[in-house]
């Protein structure tokens, strides 16, 4: 396709929607923004930007930019949670010293991905919330918005989150029935604490029965990103906007020891949300519509995917679109290139959360054997996510 006709609009202004936005604007398509928050702010707090990841912001000309505002990460540890005796310890750089991995607060990545489309030229149109989509008869898609104002384009892309309206949208045209989420029988705390016990660039992983803590630091390393995960049977709203008094979290961690707790009493407001598991979407586009990230695919965090794999949608779904005769053969094949690795990244997500959640006497044997591999094997146990981590989808 001439990528300099066509004029793409993208519902969504996160790490998704900014960053497929850039990637088709640089290949030359007029390119438009939609937000429905009155200024492109993130909350939130960190996360890890893996090597496959980096790969798509190099290639849209952002690594620089990236590396300024982040810590590259050295390390994974493992440790017991009583006293953060060390199990294991994950050395990125002797056995993954070609790769890059990064913790980045969420806000300095978006405002990385909206400054470098604004720069190229990306339309930004804020304080519109995209209420549903419509097709014309010669096929453009029409989006309409609640301030009544309406937008047809040559292709509308989707990465409005996991409560996509465009993804509603589609469903209703499709005749699918929308597949509920199911609680996961796990909440998760997060939360940014000053870094004042001294923590590098590692990523401190306190493993014990039925929870486990996760902590990095970010920025100049004056701050500390923590992610608590406790399992718990009652349900919590499937929300990230939910604010929880932080002796709930400390109280839930009271068996951890050590540095764990050192940073546990850091704590002062965190946020709190239940753990859904979502099926991936079986049909991504209609006509001249398509969905990217968490509106077609949202995954558990427990491999630090869900940001990268929003990344590698919008390189994918830019380079189909270039390298396609028709809109159709496009989005046909930028499905096929992504399904397929999406669910098998989902799937490994959903599995990897048991490992830090041990229960006595299980634990016991399975952190010497842990210990072991670690001794023996440090190589293979860093390379064994090599088919996330090492995947390049701007290698062709």
């Amino acid at each position: 396709m001439d990528m300099a006709s066509l004029n793409i609009m993208v519902v969504g202004g996160g790490i998704g929607g900014l960053a497929v936005a850039l990637a088709a604007r640089r290949l030359g398509a007029r390119v438009t923004v939609l937000e429905q928050a009155s200024e492109i702010t993130e909350v939130g707090a960190g996360l890890q930007i893996t090597p496959n990841g980096v790969a798509v912001l190099h290639a849209l000309g952002l690594a620089d930019d990236l590396a300024w505002c982040s810590q590259r990460a050295k390390a994974v540890v493992l440790r017991s949670h009583r006293r953060g005796r060390e199990i294991i310890r994950l050395d990125l750089d002797q056995y993954a010293h070609d790769l890059r991995y990064y913790f980045v607060h969420r806000a300095d990545l978006v405002n990385t991905l909206l400054h470098g489309a604004r720069d190229a030229g990306v339309a930004i149109k804020l304080s519109h919330t995209v209420e549903r989509i419509r097709w014309q008869a010669d096929g453009r898609a029409v989006v309409s918005c609640a301030n009544n104002q309406q937008y047809a384009a040559d292709l509308v892309v989707g990465a409005d989150g996991v409560r996509s309206q465009v993804a509603e949208s589609l469903r209703r045209v499709i005749g699918l029935k929308k597949s509920e989420p199911f609680f996961t029988g796990q909440v998760a705390w997060r939360a940014t604490v000053p870094n004042s016990v001294g923590l590098e660039a590692e990523a401190q992983v306190f493993m014990g029965p039925g929870r486990h803590m996760v902590a990095y630091p970010l920025k100049d390393a004056s701050m500390i990103n923590l992610v608590a995960v406790q399992e718990r049977k009652a349900w919590v709203e499937d929300s990230w906007s939910l604010r929880d008094d932080p002796e709930n979290l400390r109280t839930a961690f009271a068996m951890f020891g050590g540095k764990a707790a050192q940073l546990l009493a850091l704590v002062e407001a965190p946020a709190l949300w239940g753990l859904f598991r979502h099926p991936v979407a079986q049909q991504w586009s209609y006509g001249n519509v398509t969905l990217l990230g968490d509106a077609a695919h949202p995954t558990l965090p427990f491999m630090a995917q869900g940001a990268n794999m929003a990344l590698e949608d919008a390189y994918v779904l830019a380079d189909c679109l270039r390298g396609s005769e028709t809109m159709k053969a496009a989005l046909d094949w930028y499905q096929t290139r992504r399904r397929a690795r999406v669910v098998k990244v989902v799937e490994a997500a959903n599995k990897n959360a048991w490992r830090y959640h041990l229960r006595p006497p299980v634990s016991w044997p399975a952190h010497l054997v842990m210990q072991g591999l670690g001794h023996y094997a440090p190589q293979r146990l860093v390379q064994q996510f090599d088919w996330i981590y090492r995947h390049d989808v701007t290698a062709g």
